[in-house]
């Protein structure tokens, strides 16, 4: 029984090991010059997002609110229903187009979420170039 409580302990030791070293992959966006560090989720979008950095686009206007665009190719999704976005969310709509967002408001779309930018800045009317770099 003692040996069942260890070699079980041990797997939930070694499960949470396997995902600090997930968590541990920090990817970023710079924008007008300032490199913000992108709080992840753990999902399979990010790790295909991830695997594909660095990446450069220009991205969009829309709505006063959001910049977007559409990849070459499609990444894995699984959109929930967010009901609001917060300023700094990037997320992704459908299976291609990464959106970030720099207001906040409520909504009925649903995104899969890829994470958030702490403290970022209005990013104004007009589209943007943007870059997704890992360290």
């Amino acid at each position: 029984m003692k040996r069942i409580i260890i070699v079980f302990l041990l797997m939930i030791l070694l499960t949470g090991c396997i995902k600090d070293k997930e968590s541990d992959k920090k990817m970023y966006v710079i924008v007008n010059n300032i490199k913000y560090e992108i709080d992840l989720e753990n999902n399979e979008t990010v790790k295909e997002l991830y695997n594909k950095l660095p990446l450069d686009f220009e991205m969009n206007e829309l709505n006063g609110n959001e910049k977007y665009v559409y990849l070459d190719y499609e990444i894995a999704s699984n959109p929930v229903s967010v009901d609001r976005i917060e300023k700094g969310d990037i997320m992704l709509y459908g299976d291609n187009c990464l959106v970030l967002f720099y207001k906040s408001f409520t909504t009925q779309y649903s995104y899969t979420k890829i994470g958030h930018i702490n403290n970022l800045e209005d990013l104004g009317i007009g589209n943007i170039t943007i870059r997704l770099e890992k360290e």
